[in-house]
């Protein structure tokens, strides 16, 4: 044991695993040596497989599952059968349900394309000639956790990377002093936590970095934004911390868990500067905080553009912790609650994007992990179930064929019948726009090629512009 004792940087287990004449290493080694050399490799880097439409995406995220009957895929049939049974068979619900529940809002026509939108979001739909809404999306499961898992990771059980890890591990970032992914999600963490947005087996560099924007200090947006010391001292302490990492990680080898550890010192040390000028609100002239309007969402919203200004890859905006569009009961009154207080940001965000030059470049997704079911909820019967047979997003700017419906459900929207889509076709779609082709973007791991849409995946060229 000589030959490592000295090591101040050895742990304990890392001296049993070299013990018993290194046997166990060496196995190891000649199980992994190849992986290893591969996995090294892999560092982000521009590789578009073919001209991009976007650089950048925001994926506004209404975690609970939004109503798409009550929002954007309208149905006639379910006011006629209000309280009576559907016309075709019920699909199996996860909770009891009973009749129809006809949607309590009027949907009008918008636009030169006279897509119909409810009222609920008649301040987004004026952008509607921007937008192509996917009426016909599906899922697997009707659960959160697992259809959450779906939406982020491309897969709703296994450990995999969030597609913001998967893009800035396949394009790279665009500013350094920041990172590639942020995470904006207000009070705490949703459904399955940081999990939503983790890198699992890619460098932990693509991991989402988390704001709780319910504050609007920027010192407690981002702990310990602040250093009292002075930059130059600073900088002299970080060398030589990096100096002692190296010697750390030269003495462990490849080691993408310390690596990832090493660059977020650096990542941390220029955020100081940068993040606190560009999550600073104040800058911004008064019209565009009206345009936005001053609540919650439109302040996450205003934050996503300058985040967006600054090149940030990827940005995930979260209606907030917990599962507020999670509908069971009481629909009428919170919809007009929580599409209220989107609405107007959403609208802003919009035409602040093409105002600047920015929407050409920028993929808008919309949506939840599944919608609601057209038949009312028991006991109450003014809420609906979960429903992953088939529900409604959408997407904006980025090569996105605008004023455009794609697909349909049925007559009661219960289930996609109509140029179905996928999870996996919209995640194939999105890296398309990307100039990424969803088949070519994997990792090695674990002795296989991994990628975001797995085996799955096809392309929805109707879609694009």
């Amino acid at each position: 044991m000589h030959q490592f004792s000295h090591n101040p940087f050895l742990t304990r287990r890392e001296m049993l695993t070299r013990s018993g004449m290194g046997m166990g290493m060496l196995a190891l080694a000649g199980l992994t040596s190849q992986e290893s050399l591969q996995a090294a490799k892999q560092t982000a880097s521009v590789t578009r497989h073919h001209p991009a439409r976007a650089k950048q995406v925001v994926h506004l995220f209404m975690n609970g599952g939004p109503s798409h009957v009550d929002t954007f895929d309208p149905k006639p049939l379910l006011k006629k059968f209000h309280g009576k049974p559907l016309p075709n068979p019920n699909l199996p619900t996860e909770r009891k349900t009973a009749g129809a529940l006809g949607s309590p809002f009027q949907f009008h026509k918008f636009g030169e394309s006279g897509i119909e939108v409810s009222e609920l979001f008649q301040k987004t739909a004026a952008h509607i000639d921007d937008m192509c809404v996917i009426r016909s999306m599906h899922s697997d499961i009707p659960n959160h956790e697992p259809s959450l898992l779906l939406m982020n990771c491309g897969d709703n059980a296994l450990p995999r990377p969030s597609f913001g890890s998967w893009v800035n591990y396949g394009l790279g970032t665009l500013n350094e002093n920041l990172p590639g992914f942020v995470v904006l999600c207000p009070n705490g963490f949703p459904v399955v936590g940081p999990k939503n947005w983790r890198s699992a087996f890619l460098p932990g560099s693509f991991q989402g970095t988390h704001l709780d924007t319910k504050e609007t200090d920027v010192t407690r947006l981002i702990e310990n934004i602040n250093n009292p010391q002075k930059p130059e001292r600073q900088r002299r302490q970080l060398d030589l911390l990096q100096q002692f990492n190296q010697r750390h990680l030269a003495q462990r080898g490849h080691d993408p868990l310390l690596e990832a550890r090493i660059q977020s010192f650096e990542l941390a040390y220029r955020m100081q500067f940068a993040a606190s000028d560009v999550l600073d609100l104040s800058k911004e002239p008064k019209h565009i905080h009206e345009m936005y309007g001053d609540g919650l969402q439109g302040r996450q919203l205003l934050m996503t553009r300058r985040l967006l200004e600054q090149g940030v890859r990827f940005i995930q905006v979260w209606h907030s912790g917990g599962q507020e569009w999670d509908h069971h009961s009481g629909i009428e009154k919170n919809l007009k609650r929580l599409c209220g207080q989107w609405d107007q940001p959403i609208a802003a965000f919009l035409r602040d994007l093409k105002q600047r030059g920015m929407l050409d470049s920028t993929l808008v997704l919309w949506g939840g992990e599944f919608g609601r079911t057209p038949v009312a909820e028991l006991p109450a019967m003014n809420g609906r179930d979960h429903n992953h047979y088939g529900f409604s997003m959408w997407m904006a700017g980025g090569g996105v064929r605008g004023g455009h419906v794609h697909g349909a459900t049925d007559e009661t929207g219960f289930a996609a019948s109509e140029n179905k889509v996928h999870v996996h076709d919209l995640h194939a779609t999105m890296l398309h726009l990307l100039g990424i082709d969803h088949e070519r973007l994997t990792y090695r791991y674990a002795g296989r090629d991994f990628r975001l849409t797995d085996v799955h995946g096809r392309v929805v060229k109707e879609i694009i512009s």
